[in-house]
């Protein structure tokens, strides 16, 4: 039986239509995983399953009895609930708290929060489910998998049938992931049915009975999983044979000659918390360095330091043996780095700025580009349609702002403004994160194509089969140090796995 269905579910913005007649048919205690590019509408589709957004035309069905959602609080009283990609929660509260919020126990009558009636919910909760959690531990002592358990215990606690799940192992280990597929297959089993929204297509061949592809806006296919493939999956989501991860096969060898060499790495913050700790590493020409870790855990501020965007407080960085500690971004690049930025519109590219002006952005006073402080629009043209040509930027209007972009074309923008810069290192920081399939194979391609001129990759990145398929060598962070020194020949996702959880080999803690 379904228990959720959509007719024609049609979504417009304007004139732009996210969602075109969307037919989908979830039945009774199944996981179904629904796929497709960036930008093909499958937000949109469970953001009105949610409530938080309202169809333009067509029907939502529970248990073929036709809904309509005003809101979240309306989508959980139908029985659907919803964990986000970026989790909802207060750092500052605990675990109990945070289930409990909005939906507080009072002592009788009195507005007094009964705080011990809450806490043997919470815990009876977690006992039902099966949850390694602690009602009492606060959320910003806990493991980002467990902050993910927190917010579906939020929903199952509201009684929900439904749950809806936006990239929900984006964000954790490889046995965090295998924990949570376990979980949410026992959350089928005791009656639950879910909806998984992913790009992960092994993934989704682990956890789902059925798959429902989506290509710009329209539903372009309908499987059982036991029925089709990864290799299928990706044709149906892209038009074409997509090859992932890259294949990252050598063609000579890593040049002994050290490139760039970080030692000591230090910095901290107002507070005097060290966030990065007296990090040291090595890239060598041609050769790319992979970062593993679970976001949070000093990645971001250490890109930061190494970009010029934040001061270090001890430690050096050195470029073919030149200091280039702490200075800033444009210098950086006349000294022969190339940055892609880990957000791409925040640090990357300017959404009011139009796409040519963002094929230049901080290089526009090159001779090539600026003569007398006026800027030359032809050459600037030009250096944009190179790039539409080089690196298959699919643009509507070439005239537009990067704002009218998908996530990978816009992406493919930074890519392609970084390389031909030509640098001596890239650093690449989580290079395909928002991006379709395809265009992931595309930018693997490149950064291949980069190291095998003998340049330096230094790759910052959450997605470890990203880390795994792409790197020489790769080092592992947690909570602000390098707890890890890795052959990618060598090394298993246990191996990986457990320095990224700050856990041994031999099962200590680091």
């Amino acid at each position: 039986m379904n228990i959720i269905q959509t007719v024609g579910l049609t979504k417009c913005f304007g004139d732009f239509v996210a969602n075109d007649s969307i037919d989908l048919s979830v039945e009774e205690t199944e996981i179904k995983c629904i796929v497709g590019e960036n930008g093909a509408g499958k937000s949109t589709l469970m953001n009105m399953l949610y409530g938080l957004l309202w169809p333009t035309s067509g029907q939502i069905l529970i248990r073929n009895k036709e809904i309509k959602l005003k809101g979240p609080t309306d989508a959980i009283r139908h029985g659907i609930g919803m964990v986000h990609q970026h989790f909802k929660l207060v750092n500052s509260l605990t675990v109990y708290e945070n289930v409990m919020l909005g939906v507080e126990v009072n002592k009788g009558r009195t507005p007094i929060i009964d705080q011990k009636e809450e806490i043997k919910k919470v815990a009876a909760l977690i006992e039902q489910y099966g949850f390694q959690l602690n009602p009492t531990d606060k959320i910003e002592d806990i493991s980002v998998g467990s902050r993910q358990r927190v917010e579906i215990l939020k929903m199952l606690y509201r009684n929900v049938d439904i749950l809806i799940l936006d990239e929900p192992t984006a964000v954790l280990t490889p046995q965090e992931v295998d924990e949570l597929m376990v979980n949410l297959k026992k959350l089928r089993e005791q009656g639950k049915t879910i909806i998984v929204i992913t790009h992960k297509l092994r993934e989704v061949m682990e956890l789902s009975d059925s798959v429902t592809v989506i290509k710009q806006g329209k539903v372009v296919g309908n499987l059982k999983t036991e029925d089709t493939s990864e290799g299928e999956l990706a044709q149906l989501m892209v038009g074409r044979d997509v090859v992932l991860p890259a294949i990252s096969e050598r063609n000579t060898d890593i040049s002994e000659k050290v490139l760039y060499e970080v030692k000591n790495l230090t910095t901290i913050n107002e507070s005097g918390k060290e966030l990065i700790d007296r990090i040291s590493f090595h890239v060598k020409e041609g050769e790319i360095l992979g970062v593993a870790g679970v976001e949070g855990n000093g990645q971001s501020e250490l890109v930061k330091v190494l970009t010029g965007l934040m001061e270090s407080t001890a430690g050096t960085v050195f470029l073919k043996g030149k200091d280039l500690t702490n200075i800033w971004p444009k210098q950086l690049r006349k000294n022969g780095i190339g940055i892609i930025p880990e957000d791409r519109y925040g640090q990357g590219l300017c959404k009011d700025m139009s796409i040519a002006d963002n094929c230049i952005a901080g290089q526009q006073d090159d001779k090539g580009f600026c003569r007398l402080g006026i800027l030359n629009k032809k050459c600037i043209c030009d250096r944009r349609d190179k790039y539409i040509k080089d690196y298959d930027i699919r643009i509507g209007n070439v005239q537009g702002n990067v704002s009218d972009l998908s996530g990978g074309n816009a992406q493919k923008i930074i890519v392609a403004r970084e390389l031909e810069a030509n640098p001596q290192l890239l650093i690449a920081c989580q290079p395909t994160r928002g991006v379709d399939i395809g265009s992931i194979e595309f930018i693997h391609k490149q950064l291949i194509m980069f190291r095998d001129q003998g340049k330096g990759v230094l790759l910052i990145s959450s997605e470890l089969s990203e880390i795994l398929s792409l790197s020489d060598r790769i080092i592992v962070m947690f909570k602000g140090r390098l707890v890890g020194e890795l052959s990618s020949k060598e090394v298993t996702k246990m191996q990986i796995g457990l320095l990224m959880a700050g856990i041994s080999e031999r099962g200590s803690s680091l």
